[in-house]
């Protein structure tokens, strides 16, 4: 059953100053039992902004909060950052129900936009907040002259694409109140992990790739293995022949996948598709032996030259002296975290 509106506060810090426990962007949901899900920081921090959000359950009345780790959180109660941090705290966000089912929808379909958030004070001193979804070149229906100043941030976010880039813009206001403020926040799709082989490793590593926020796909031409009792982490299933499937599924600078079937055939299936395309990491396992005869079967073939070849991580993991499905798995995700951070 979907939560009432009045049931549900929305709190996401927009700036951080020094040493912090989290950084803009991180988002928490409150309810009347409490924390719901996400965190804005922990500890005491997070029990004032908890405080406040149970307040604005009731009143129905937003704030935005600035607290110096130093000052409003005491050293008796915690461990001290010494930072800055300001929270925005939606007291009801179901009145943005509509653009957040925009960014959802966006993210579904891999499209990358930027979260508006508007945050003014009306003459009544109560904080109004209004957003707006801007993907595709689409531009919101901002007030006033904004769009001017929001829209060029907007497009520079997405061109750098770097989900971390929560930018804050303080605009001009000719009133004494204080001025409107702009919190942009840019929203990429997951990188998407996908995992040849539904066997033992791959299921062992859809989990992981779940953990670590990767959009998780796994194909096998078994249906007895690739089902969602057998592998509930995984986002998508597809059941056809392996080198089909990797055929048809599109390969971006976001993409990462791992070859770990039943055979060398299957190995080779899934591996052409691959080879030359714009995928950030494609790694196979296989024994030496196994390794060294696809080596050469590719280059006879000419279905890859020497330098595609060794442009795939084979064998495939960290070398952290693996030994059960499980620490393979493990290996093989440190791995994907080191290239996706390189990568950044």
């Amino acid at each position: 059953m979907q939560p009432e509106s009045s049931n549900l506060v929305l709190a996401t810090v927009t700036g951080s100053f020094g040493s912090t426990p989290q950084k803009p962007g991180s988002s928490a949901l409150f309810g009347q039992e409490g924390l719901i899900t996400g965190t804005v920081g922990g500890g005491m921090l997070e029990g004032k902004v908890q405080e406040f959000a149970e307040k604005s359950l009731l009143s129905k009345e937003s704030g935005h909060l600035r607290f110096l780790l130093d000052k409003d959180i005491s050293q008796k109660e915690e461990a001290i950052c010494g930072g800055e941090i300001f929270v925005l705290v939606d007291a009801d966000p179901f009145v943005h129900l509509s653009v957040f089912k925009e960014v959802e929808q966006s993210v579904k379909d891999r499209i990358p936009g930027v979260l508006i958030t508007l945050v003014t004070i009306s003459n009544e001193n109560k904080i109004l907040i209004n957003r707006y979804w801007m993907a595709n070149n689409k531009i919101p229906d901002l007030p006033g002259s904004f769009s001017d100043k929001v829209v060029p941030e907007v497009v520079s976010l997405l061109a750098k694409g770097k989900p971390d880039d929560f930018r804050w813009i303080e605009l001009s206001s000719s009133e004494s109140k204080p001025s409107p403020l702009i919190f942009l926040e840019p929203v990429f799709p997951l990188p998407h992990l996908i995992i040849a082989g539904a066997g033992h490793i791959g299921k062992a590593l859809s989990h992981l790739g779940r953990m670590l926020n990767f959009e998780v796909t796994v194909i096998d031409d078994r249906q007895e293995y690739a089902n969602p009792g057998n592998l509930p982490d995984a986002d998508h299933l597809i059941v056809k022949d392996i080198g089909v499937a990797m055929d048809e599924l599109e390969k971006t600078p976001g993409t990462y996948v791992v070859i770990v079937t039943r055979g060398h055939n299957d190995d080779a299936k899934a591996l052409k598709p691959c080879i030359g395309s714009n995928a950030a990491y494609t790694g196979m396992i296989g024994s030496k032996g196994k390794i060294a005869k696809m080596h050469v079967e590719f280059i006879q073939q000419g279905w890859a030259t020497e330098e595609q070849w060794h442009s795939i991580y084979t064998p495939i993991g960290l070398d952290i002296g693996s030994k059960t499905v499980e620490e393979i798995a493990v290996s093989i995700a440190a791995q994907l975290i080191l290239v996706r951070n390189s990568r950044k």
